[in-house]
């Protein structure tokens, strides 16, 4: 019983998501016909946020340090992640930088579509279809 009531939450909560996501998308109106503009589409923006998240594993792998207060903030109380990932990168600011120019793409994309885009959202639209 207690599965069943967690499955239709969880769906209930992926599918407001995903609700979410389909107005965002329609707010934004179809892409522009200018070659600069991206294509305001879930396919366009999963593609970005995919090859930024890709980008993203690169650099942890190669910098370990930053791997493990990432990793570390994920199992914190709020105030207390970000202030020890802004302590780290505050001390590693080549790093921020680096960091910051993989994740343009998808800054980018959000910023001119008007669409809020996480990876925890991608992976509540994704919940939402694998259930």
């Amino acid at each position: 019983m207690a599965r069943i009531r967690r499955t239709r939450t969880h769906r209930l909560v992926a599918g407001t998501a995903a609700i979410g996501l389909a107005g965002a998308l329609a707010v934004a109106g179809p892409a522009g016909t200018a070659a600069a503009a991206p294509p305001c589409t879930a396919g366009a923006l999963s593609t970005t946020a995919s090859g930024v998240l890709a980008r993203a594993g690169g650099f942890f792998d190669a910098h370990p340090e930053a791997n493990d207060v990432i990793t570390a903030a994920a199992k914190q109380p709020p105030q207390e992640a970000r202030d020890s990932v802004r302590g780290y990168f505050t001390a590693h600011p080549g790093e921020l930088l680096e960091l910051q120019d993989i994740a343009r793409p998808l800054t980018d994309m959000r910023n001119e579509c008007g669409v809020e885009l996480s990876p925890g959202h991608l992976a509540t639209l994704i919940d939402t279809i694998t259930e």
